[in-house]
C-alpha cells in the first residue's frame, strides 16, 4: 500500500494549516486507500492570530503541537521524516505555508523556504517521487525547485511573481488540479478560490485520486 507524508504547519488558517484542507486530505488518502504520516516542524509559529478578530495576539505557540490539534495527536516532527518510507509528499494550505514553512506573507519577492522544508522538497524531487502542494503551498515547490509549473488559482499578483522566477503559472478552478509530469508536481487551488468546503472538497478529491494513479 502506498505512503505518503503530508506537511502541515500549525492549526488555523490565518496562521497555520487550513484545517478544511487538511481534514479533506486525510479523508481522500484514505478513501483511496493510501497510507500517511503527518509531520510538522518543531519550532515556533512567526505569530499567532485570534481567528474571531483576526487580529495579533501575544500568545506564542509551536508549529508542531499546534498541528497536533488535527491530527489527534499524530502528527511527528519534520526533523525525523525518513524520505525513504515515503511514495510521496503532500502540502496542506493555509497561511502557515506563508508564515511558517517559509517567510514568502513577509518577505516578499525575496522568500524562501525554510531549510527543513526546502530539504525535504529537494529529496523527494531528487527522488523522482510526487509532491502535491494545495492552496498556497505551491509557493514553497517554487522556493526550492527551479522551472516548475504549478497553479495558485488566479490570482495574478502571485502568479506574475511566480513567472519572474522562471515558473509557469496556470490558472485553475477548485473543483481540478494541474500536473507538472516533468517534476513529478500537482498542484490545485483549495480556498485560494474556493467559496466552499464542497468546493474545496471537489478539487481535493481530484487531486489525491490522480496521485493515487501515479503511487499506487
Amino acid at each position: 500500500m502506498p505512503n505518503v507524508a503530508i506537511i502541515l504547519s500549525g492549526c488555523g488558517v490565518y496562521d497555520g494549516t487550513e484545517i478544511n484542507e487538511a481534514v479533506l486530505t486525510l479523508l481522500e488518502l484514505e478513501r483511496n486507500g493510501i497510507n500517511y504520516q503527518t509531520f510538522a516542524p518543531d519550532m515556533l509559529q512567526a505569530h499567532t492570530i485570534n481567528h474571531a478578530k483576526g487580529e495579533a495576539t501575544q500568545e506564542t505557540r509551536n508549529v508542531l503541537v499546534e498541528s497536533n490539534r488535527i491530527t489527534r495527536s499524530e502528527t511527528g516532527a519534520l526533523e525525523d521524516l525518513d524520505v525513504s518510507k515515503f511514495d510521496a509528499l503532500v502540502f496542506v494550505g493555509g497561511f502557515g505555508a506563508a508564515k511558517n514553512l517559509s517567510n514568502f506573507a513577509f518577505d516578499q519577492p525575496h522568500y524562501q523556504a525554510i531549510p527543513q522544508v526546502n530539504e525535504v522538497i529537494q529529496t523527494f524531487h531528487s527522488q523522482n517521487k510526487w509532491i502535491v502542494a494545495l492552496c498556497i503551498a505551491p509557493v514553497l515547490l517554487a522556493a526550492s525547485l527551479p522551472n516548475i509549473k504549478v497553479t495558485i488559482g488566479n490570482d495574478q499578483e502571485i502568479a506574475s511573481l511566480l513567472e519572474s522566477k522562471g515558473h509557469t503559472h496556470v490558472e485553475c478552478k477548485t473543483d481540478n488540479f494541474v500536473v507538472d509530469v516533468t517534476n513529478q508536481l500537482i498542484t490545485t487551488p483549495a480556498y485560494m478560490t474556493g467559496q466552499s468546503i464542497k468546493e474545496v472538497h471537489e478539487g481535493i478529491q481530484a487531486t489525491i485520486q490522480h496521485l493515487g494513479t501515479k503511487i499506487s
